[in-house]
């Protein structure tokens, strides 16, 4: 008789297992982030106002063509020791050259993708730091906070593995400049 000698699943490979499994309502958004689910309601219409108006500005005025994905999932890094965070970011924008969101995954890899949006909602502190620090963690450019409660807009740039090291802010109506690959100027004169 063989016995068969099975490693036991860490808690986290259990989590990110159930977490996979999930099927949250239509409209829902389930995420991981640190170790905790959370379970979004469907977006307001403020704030997919908003990220329409940042989409739009992009495809008008970016000086590389882009492609963008609305809620699509990513695979990034989870600080405290955690694997993996599943996070769902507002919006993604990759170059259409490079093809970022020409498969089946559930779940896109950061590679390639060059920035990611958030407008904050119902958990506003998840986005000012947990995720940011995900998104910097898996070296993903730019980050765009549209911070609704603050009433400003934040890019985040130059990720060096735990954090973003710069980060530039206007009121909102103030224009704020996207650097290359985008190279334009944001206008935030209608967000809220």
């Amino acid at each position: 008789m063989t016995t068969m000698v099975h490693e036991p699943e860490s808690q986290r490979d259990v989590l990110l297992d159930y977490f996979l499994s999930l099927d949250p309502p239509e409209g829902h958004r389930a995420e991981l982030i640190d170790g905790e689910i959370f379970v979004s309601p469907p977006l307001s219409n403020r704030h997919d106002r908003n990220n329409g108006k940042i989409v739009f500005q992009v495809a008008l005025k970016s000086s590389t063509v882009m492609e963008y994905a609305p809620g699509r999932g990513i695979s990034v890094p989870g600080g405290m020791g955690n694997r993996t965070n599943m996070a769902i970011p507002d919006a993604t924008f990759a170059p259409r050259e490079l093809n970022v969101f020409d498969n089946e995954d559930s779940w896109l890899e950061p590679d390639g993708v060059c920035m990611v949006v958030e407008v904050t909602s119902s958990r506003p502190q998840m986005d000012r730091e947990a995720k940011r620090y995900g998104y910097a963690r898996a070296g993903i450019p730019l980050y765009l906070l549209v911070d609704r409660g603050e009433q400003k807009t934040i890019l985040f740039g130059e990720p060096d593995g735990r954090d973003y090291g710069q980060a530039h802010q206007v009121q909102f109506g103030k224009g704020l400049a996207l650097p290359e690959p985008f190279g334009f100027e944001l206008d935030t004169a209608e967000f809220a």
